[in-house]
């Protein structure tokens, strides 16, 4: 699947992620409806993308320290700075942002595995 295909679907499977966490975490809103969440799930990829390897390496012997768990803290936070760039986006608090971006990244996980990787093998096969 050629690159631009492969950001398209990501970017789908994210703020389809962002859906489900806003239907399943009372703390999380997501305002603007399909436009607020395309939005969202874009400024959210791009502080993962630009920020989330240099903190994940800043940090990286804390992590060591809690065997992986200060990531999940990590992933909350780059989850309310993506709230604090995009008004469309709300997030009560600290703990919203936490359960959100585990249930984000479980949700784009499980789509990618049962939707955007059948639909890659569909489309090279092509």
């Amino acid at each position: 699947m050629n690159l631009l295909l492969r950001v398209l679907v990501s970017w789908v499977v994210v703020a389809l992620g962002f859906l489900v966490t806003t239907r399943l975490v009372p703390g999380i809103q997501v305002q603007g409806g399909v436009a607020g969440y395309l939005v969202t799930a874009a400024v959210f990829g791009l502080v993962n993308a630009i920020l989330g390897p240099v903190l994940k390496l800043v940090t990286l012997p804390i992590s060591v320290l809690t065997l992986g768990l200060f990531l999940l803290v990590l992933n909350a936070l780059l989850l309310a700075l993506a709230a604090y760039l995009v008004p469309a986006l709300t997030i009560d608090g600290f703990w919203s942002a936490f359960v959100g971006a585990i249930l984000i990244g479980i949700v784009a996980w499980a789509l990618n595995q049962f939707l955007a990787q059948p639909l890659e093998r569909a489309l090279s096969h092509r």
